[in-house]
Formats: structure tokens, sequence, C-alpha cells
């Protein structure tokens, strides 16, 4: 079974790049691609995030090595970044535009609702992971809140964000409001996490 992970895993992973890559390519051939934007997406660094994630589990799994604690930690922050793209572009973002940055179809879907569904079955349904104690789980907030912090200082000096409920001019209180937001939601999903890291429905 342990080999089923790994194997779903490495798709996982080679799916993400694959549209990545995609979307980078579809980019750079209608307009000069500014790296810091493309990559500044939530959506990007998490499924990056997702993917280094699935691709060392898979590592690991096939090396007949024993999986580090500290992996435990990036699997699970990789399913609460991944459920807050899933939910937020859904919900709020699916028919933004986004300056076109998405506009790939396939390539969307993979980054915006299959991964996202992935990697939340993943965490739910596989069992070689190690139970997370809940006086940690600020560690879930560390990289939300780094992303947050470049995003605003870009937003106040050279105008771009990359969403925008983030935008500056929408008015700090508003923006105030969304990063708090994100930063509860990120609590309510890493709390989920973590409690999951308990079950064993599919043991390797």
């Amino acid at each position: 079974m342990k080999y089923v992970f790994a194997t779903l895993r490495t798709a996982a992973a080679l799916a993400i790049v694959i549209a990545i890559v995609a979307q980078f390519q579809s980019t750079a051939a209608g307009t000069e691609v500014n790296p810091f934007n493309f990559f500044g997406y939530f959506t990007m660094q998490s499924n990056i995030i997702a993917a280094a994630a699935f691709a060392l589990s898979a590592f690991f799994i096939f090396r007949e090595r024993a999986q580090p604690s500290w992996l435990s930690y990036l699997r699970a922050l990789a399913t609460v970044v991944m459920a807050i793209v899933g939910l937020v572009y859904n919900t709020l973002l699916a028919d933004a535009g986004l300056d076109g940055s998405f506009n790939v179809p396939w390539s969307n879907d993979i980054l915006h609702v299959w991964i996202p569904i992935y990697a939340v079955l993943d965490w739910v349904l596989f069992g070689d992971k190690v139970k997370l104690p809940f006086d940690k789980l600020w560690v879930m907030l560390i990289y939300p809140a780094i992303w947050l912090v470049v995003v605003l200082i870009r937003g106040a000096n050279d105008g771009w964000v990359p969403y925008p409920f983030l935008d500056p001019a929408t008015g700090y209180p508003s923006v105030g409001v969304y990063c708090l937001l994100i930063a509860a939601v990120t609590i309510l999903f890493g709390y989920g996490a973590y409690a999951l890291s308990r079950t064993r429905i599919l043991r390797p």
C-alpha cells in the first residue's frame, strides 16, 4: 500500500510541475513575464509547496526510509494551503480574471481544483503521518504570514498585488480584515489537519 501512496504523490507532483510550466509558457507567449509576479500568487507558491511535500514523501517511501517528522509538518502545511486555494478561488476568484494569469483551462483546473482535492484526500486517507501536537499549530502560520507581509510591502511600493481583496486601493481596513480572515482560516484548517494526523484509514 505504501507504494500506492508514493506513486499517487509522484503523479500529483508531476501534474503540478506540468501545469505550472504550461501556464508560464502561455503567459510568456503573450507578454514579458515578471517571475516575481508570476510566482507571487498564493496559488503558485502553495502548489510548489505541495509538489515538494508529495515528491519528498514519495522519495522516502521508494528509498525504504522512514519519513522524518518535519515532513509531516510540511505535508500538513501543503494540505492547509491547498485547501485554502481551493476554497478561496472557487468561492471568490473564479470569475475575477486575475490579469490573465491563469488562462490555461486544464492547468487552472489542476492547480485550483484537482490538487486541492487530492491534497485533502491524501492527508485524510493515508496513514503514513505522525501525530502533530496542537501546541505547534502556530507553525502553519509562518508561510502565510511571510507571504502576506511581502504582498503588502509590494502593494505599498510598486502597486502589484496578486488578488483584488489585498489591493491597498480598497483601503487598509478592508485589507486588514482579509489578512485576519486568512490567518483565522489557516488556524482553523490547521487545527483540522492536526486532528486528522491521528487518523489511520489506509495504513502503509
